[in-house]
């Protein structure tokens, strides 16, 4: 290590280019009234900042300045982490010039000094997402946040910082949203906008309208009693209570307009007359409308699966009840899936027995490969988990209404006060059936580039669709993931605003159980090899999945941030060879 004298860096808090020239249009702050067309009349509307991006300088006391380094201190491509005092900011110098921003992914607060800096832009060596390091904008998910943006000064050599106190604390930054004109003028059963399903594609699609200053009415409906919330907690973290997951408050659905139904389903789908019809004969004529209904998961067709406690994951009350009814109690797990696993492993400590029943061999054979699915197979066999391999359930049994058995095909008999169900999911596509939607054999939606059904101003998004993936020439995939369903809630949003933007992102993924998370990226189906660096037994490699002479996505383990690295090279284009990592 060398040892680096610390010199002084100013960094000041300041609104990016783009937003500053709409700060600077009227003498009030405001920005002026703009105007939005939709459907051909002309709409006016506000932009609105939330707090965390205005202005820092109206309260000088807010503001903090603090030295860092001498600008030799710092080489072209390289981060540092700074300390202002009362919080940090991240330090990079690209081409010349310094730029400083928040240094905490707004997503689960990863450092991003430990992440990966290529062509403007920082990668979370966690989960994937991507900020621009001139304006702190989100460019690639997960996360709904962008960073807060700190100007840089250099004098005499020296780098200084200047920040308000309060962007360093919050380290995140809501991009600048449009209101609504006016809800009063509206009738009730129509939307110009309406989107099915509450997910992150759908939260990011409404969010993304405003975002691009889009002013008329959206609705979103969900089935779930909830607003949004983060769904991939519910079998990592299973006693979460909503308000914990909720991806944004009840209070910005309110600020910026976006209505959420709770509780209603949508039976049909009229797309000739543009009309949604709730399964309570409620109606809804909508102008643009985004499909993003997600998966619904598969249940068990043995004798007995009407049986009390046994459950699929879908709804924080799913989760909450199944920890409950586990604690220092008996539990079956039907499917080593990610689902299934991940819900061993949380009950792994909290069950009196965990069993896991699977028809493969090994665990994420198909996914992770056979090497991989042993090692992580091993580390829950050492954390007290039961496998049931090469079978599956024949009966479930009860007694006084509640399960007490589970009979396998193989004729093993194992006690359970609890059963999870993690065998797969289907699309939620039933109610589209007779609409002239196109939906292939599977039941998935198909959408082109910008996430276009075959029908006009029709889109769908999520786990429900299959798209082209650039990164496997255009191949049309389903990438049940939720980086990707935020992907394309943007992109499909961006595409109703006729923007022409095409989706061109790297699949990137997660899983954690016993505190360890495997990260993955690009798209891996149908590899025909893997080359394995590092040490399976440790828990310590990284896996490169190859297709003839490419590599076609990447899996790791305590080896950050190499995956977060093979997603930036391949969204860049290239190509990565076998020889290049053997």
């Amino acid at each position: 290590f060398l040892f680096v004298p610390t010199v002084e860096v100013k960094i000041e808090v300041v609104i990016p280019e783009k937003e500053r020239s709409k700060e600077e249009m009227s003498p009030n702050g405001k920005a002026s009234p703009l105007i939005y067309k939709v459907n051909g009349t002309a709409r006016h509307y506000h932009l609105e900042e939330h707090p965390i991006a205005s202005n820092p300088y109206h309260n000088p006391k807010d503001v903090v300045e603090a030295s860092v380094c001498h600008v030799k201190d710092l080489e072209n491509g390289q981060m540092r982490e700074v300390d202002l005092g009362c919080g940090k900011a991240l330090l990079i110098k690209e081409g010349g010039e310094f730029h400083a921003v928040g240094h905490k992914c707004p997503h689960y607060g990863a450092p991003l000094v430990k992440g990966v800096l290529s062509k403007g832009r920082v990668r979370c060596p966690w989960h994937g997402a991507c900020f621009n390091i001139s304006t702190g904008d989100i460019e690639d998910f997960p996360g709904l946040d962008s960073l807060p943006r700190f100007q840089v000064k250099i004098e005499k050599e020296k780098v200084y910082i200047r920040a308000s106190k309060q962007a360093l604390q919050t380290q995140r930054r809501t991009k600048m949203m449009a209101k609504c004109i006016s809800l009063s003028n509206y009738n009730l059963s129509s939307t110009n906008v309406l989107i099915i399903g509450a997910g992150a594609a759908g939260l990011l699609c409404a969010e993304t309208l405003r975002q691009e200053g889009f002013s008329d009415r959206i609705v979103m409906c969900t089935m779930d009693r909830h607003l949004p919330y983060d769904r991939p907690k519910l079998s990592k973290s299973m006693d979460s209570h909503p308000e914990q997951i909720a991806l944004r408050p009840k209070e910005f659905f309110r600020t910026y307009d976006i209505e959420v139904l709770t509780e209603m389903q949508v039976a049909a789908v009229d797309i000739k007359n543009k009309t949604a019809v709730f399964k309570d004969g409620f109606k809804m004529e909508y102008n643009k409308l985004l499909i993003a209904t997600g998966n619904t998961p598969k249940g068990l067709s043995c004798k007995g699966k009407e049986v009390e406690n046994v459950f699929n994951i879908r709804t924080p009350e799913d989760a909450n009840r199944v920890v409950k009814l586990a604690t220092s109690k008996n539990v079956v797990i039907v499917g080593a899936s990610f689902l299934g696993m991940e819900v061993a492993a949380y009950l792994a400590e909290r069950a009196h027995s965990v069993s896991l029943v699977e028809l493969e061999e090994v665990p994420f054979k198909k996914f992770f490969g056979e090497r991989v699915g042993r090692a992580v197979m091993k580390m829950f066999e050492s954390n007290r988990v039961k496998f049931y391999m090469q079978t599956e359930v024949s009966e479930l049994r009860e007694q006084e209404g509640k399960l007490k058995e589970v009979v396998l095909k193989s004729g093993k008999v194992l006690r359970a006060d609890v059963c999870v169900v993690g065998i797969g999911a289907v699309p939620a596509t039933g109610f589209l059936k007779q609409s002239g939607i196109n939906i292939d054999s599977k039941g998935f939606i198909v959408v082109n580039k910008m996430m276009q059904t075959n029908i006009p101003g029709v889109f769908a998004a999520g786990d429900t669709v299959t798209f082209p993936l650039a990164l496997r020439n255009n191949k049309k995939v389903n990438v049940p993931h939720w980086q990707m369903a935020h992907m394309h809630g943007r992109v499909a949003a961006l595409n109703m605003l006729a923007h022409g933007v095409e989706i061109s992102t790297v699949p990137y993924l997660w899983t954690a159980m016993f505190g360890k998370s495997i990260r993955y990226a690009g798209h891996g189906e149908g590899f025909d090899d893997v080359v394995i660096q590092g040490d399976l037994d440790e828990l310590k490699f990284v896996a490169f999945y190859t297709k003839s002479d490419e590599v076609v996505a990447v899996a790791s383990m305590n080896y950050d941030p190499i995956v977060s690295k093979v997603a930036e090279v391949l969204a860049a284009g290239r190509t990565i060879r076998k020889r290049d990592v053997e």
